[in-house]
């Protein structure tokens, strides 16, 4: 696993998936981001979620929460260059997806735990409060 960081396009996967969505027509930017977030989010309980899927939908997760309020630009090196269509509407399968990545069986989960992976396990939980809807007037982070 070629990971430098914990943010979600720090990995060679994360990397990889960024190019081939920037590779893709623009027509199907959706869809890549679509099938990468379903490859994690329909994997059933029980059954491990490969890593590379799982880094995969991360990277595609951080995508879409990148176009929601509060969201950080997904303008890392490793980002896509090319313009995405609005994603928003993916948010609910995000959210399946990093609930997925974080639940036993998954080998990335599983990875990060034998490495203290307090940190990546917090930038999870980030890119979730992101996409979650928000009651009206508040942003995400908000104290109460």
């Amino acid at each position: 696993m070629g990971t430098w960081g914990v943010g979600p396009f720090d990995s060679d996967t994360a990397a990889d998936f960024c190019g081939e969505v920037d590779d893709v027509a623009v027509g199907e930017r959706e869809q890549a981001v679509r099938t990468a977030l379903r490859s994690a989010a329909d994997v059933p309980d029980g059954v491990e979620l490969d890593a590379c899927e799982a880094e995969r939908a991360v990277a595609a997760a951080a995508l879409v929460a990148a176009q929601c309020p509060g969201g950080e630009p997904a303008d890392s090196a490793y980002g896509p260059d090319e313009p995405l269509p609005d994603l928003t509407g993916l948010r609910g399968l995000a959210v399946q997806a990093l609930g997925r990545v974080l639940t036993q069986p998954s080998e990335l989960y599983e990875l990060w735990a034998e490495s203290g992976g307090e940190d990546w396990v917090a930038e999870i939980r980030r890119l979730e409060n992101v996409l979650l809807p928000q009651p009206a007037g508040e942003q995400p982070g908000a104290f109460r």
